[in-house]
């Protein structure tokens, strides 16, 4: 094969297998530059994308934004039947647990952000992205109305129509101001790559201006006053980079201007991380006092000045002010205007996120599904079907219902309803037998029978066991992977459904309704030590626990490109500190 180019001796090669039954089909992708094979039978019809003389025509999905559930979605999608149209402002996803290590340095931007198109482009599903901001959804007629991130002609920015099938929203959310006046203008946020970027260029600014030889003391320690608002995880993690920085890196540099910083964690709840147990907020609360972090609690932000800020004291009202240099506001989510906008189309106004039922479509909206921060599982209640479940146990229409004839319809019920379990679970019941003799009191367990209304008041505490997801990466990350597998097998399953017990109706649903398996989560505290919670009420905290961490996010992040830029990024971190250049 000497003297030949690449390219010829490809097509020699094509050649001289084409006589086998099974060949190499080889195509390029990104303007030649990758070569991507996959073996074929040629005799068999079965193509992983079937050609388009087949004139097969394929369903069109789009994908709004490119996040956690949405990303989540496109690389478990693997049914060729689908023609997918992938749109989204930003053209990469972004490991966004790692935001808080890339304000201080610890972690390059780039390091955590993988090109949409370099996840998509092995897969053997029609997938094409366009770098678009969709403003408009028309659910009525089915088509979405984007406006293009690129200014392409005299006229600003190119608008477009495309419509669909399948709508997939997966825009995620935007920070929660609550109105708080003042908020917009004079605070940084915390939420995408950009805003990470900023916060770390106005720490090292904050810096240089209080090292200006003509300041005064006092106005030298309000530029080096950072305060966090909110005490969730994010807040906190922050303010632990934050601490890590300026203690190990900056003072240094810096070293006339360290009895002027000061770092404020305000929280309007009387704990920071009330999600996590309450030893890890003991302990958080407590390093952070050592540390030399001020953790105000109950403390309610009302009002932002480019200098000052206002917070209320929970209880007795008290209003207070504290200058500032720079403020990181991070207290929750809200939605986008866009999806406000689609909220009223679909009559569900007055609601934090879109609602969807348990298979994640909109309510009022057979082809349409929303999965991450911009929606909300609107698990249906048992009382609002207790008549059907009761009368779907009922075999022999007796009027009463047996242990017996309720145990044979059990695993549906707790797979439709899940707080049932939950709530067996909570009240240690060995099984819905207990909670039958308990509505009817200490007899024979054979020997109960219910009527609707004991029925009815054995269940009637059930719901109260119904909690919202979280507003995470892990959630929207196993939404993704459920819808895709959902997807993946949309067709088979018209004709084989799988799901429980239909209670509102007849048959059986089609598929099984998403479940959240939480896996646990981690509190980064800084120095080194991370409180870690995890299934089974297993409870870490120390350095055990941060090599875990860096295990754990290490193995999820999306690339081995993004795993060994982020290694490196630690590893250079230990040998020669953070990065405090203004770049």
């Amino acid at each position: 094969m000497r003297g030949y180019t690449f390219y010829e001796r490809v097509s020699r090669a094509f050649h001289d297998y084409s006589s086998l039954s099974k060949l190499i089909v080889i195509s390029t992708v990104g303007g030649g530059s990758l070569i991507a094979y996959s073996e074929a039978n040629a005799s068999s019809d079965a193509y992983s994308v079937a050609p388009p003389e087949m004139g097969i025509k394929k369903k069109k999905v789009v994908v709004l934004g490119t996040g956690w559930a949405g990303t989540s979605f496109l690389k478990n999608l693997n049914n060729p039947s689908y023609d997918v149209q992938v749109i989204s402002p930003r053209n990469y996803f972004a490991f966004t647990p790692l935001l808080p290590s890339v304000t201080c340095g610890t972690v390059e931007a780039r390091s955590i952000v993988e090109p949409v198109r370099n996840i998509v482009r092995k897969k053997n599903v029609d997938i094409c992205f366009w770098e678009a901001e969709c403003f408009k959804i028309d659910a009525e007629n089915k088509k979405v109305y984007c406006r293009s991130s690129q200014n392409t002609n005299l006229n600003g920015k190119e608008e477009f129509c495309m419509d669909y099938d399948y709508l997939v929203i997966a825009m995620g959310a935007r920070a929660n101001t609550f109105n708080t006046p003042g908020v917009e203008e004079n605070c940084n946020f915390l939420k995408e790559v950009e805003d990470a970027q900023r916060i770390r260029r106005n720490v090292i600014e904050s810096f240089e201006k209080a090292s200006l030889p003509n300041l005064s003391d006092e106005e030298r320690k309000r530029i080096l006053h950072f305060v966090i608002v909110g005490g969730g995880p994010t807040g906190v993690e922050f303010a632990a980079e934050l601490h890590d920085f300026v203690d190990e890196d900056l003072f240094k540099l810096y070293p006339k201007v360290k009895d002027s910083v000061k770092i404020t964690l305000l929280e309007a709840a009387d704990h920071i991380l009330n999600m996590f147990d309450k030893r890890i907020t003991a302990f958080a609360e407590e390093k952070f006092s050592r540390d030399g972090i001020d953790v105000k609690l109950g403390s309610m932000v009302v009002k932002v000045t480019d200098k000052e800020i206002f917070t209320k004291v929970r209880g007795n009202g008290e209003t207070s002010s504290m200058p500032y240099g720079m403020v990181v506001w991070s207290t929750g989510i809200a939605p986008h205007a866009i999806i406000k906008d689609f909220m009223k189309q679909v009559g569900q106004t007055n609601r934090r996120a879109l609602a969807t039922d348990e298979w994640l479509r909109v309510e009022g909206c057979d082809s349409i599904y929303a999965l991450g921060d911009c929606a909300t599982v609107n698990q249906r209640r048992v009382m609002e079907d207790i008549a059907a479940i009761f009368s779907k146990a009922d075999k022999d229409n007796s009027g009463t219902l047996t242990v017996k004839e309720f145990q044979e319809v059990i695993n549906d019920i707790c797979e439709r309803y899940p707080q049932v379990e939950l709530y067996l679970k909570n009240k240690k019941m060995g099984d819905f037998g207990d909670l039958l003799k308990e509505a009817k009191g200490d007899v024979a367990q054979d020997a109960v029978e219910l009527n609707i209304e004991e029925f009815k008041k054995a269940l009637s505490a059930v719901d109260s066991q119904m909690k919202n997801l979280p507003a995470t990466a892990q959630v929207a990350a196993q939404q993704g992977k459920y819808l895709a597998k959902c997807f993946n097998r949309m067709e088979e399953a018209e004709k084989n459904p799988e799901g429980p017990l239909r209670f509102r109706g007849t048959g059986r649903h089609r598929f099984q309704p998403f479940r959240y398996q939480h896996l646990g989560q981690f509190a980064p505290l800084g120095g080194e030590q991370t409180a870690a919670q995890l299934p089974w009420d297993w409870v870490s905290i120390g350095r055990s626990s941060q090599w875990l961490w860096y295990s754990v996010y290490t193995s999820k992040l999306v690339s081995w490109r993004t795993r060994a830029l982020v290694v490196s990024d630690w590893t250079r971190r230990f040998i020669f500190g953070r990065d405090s250049s203004g770049i």
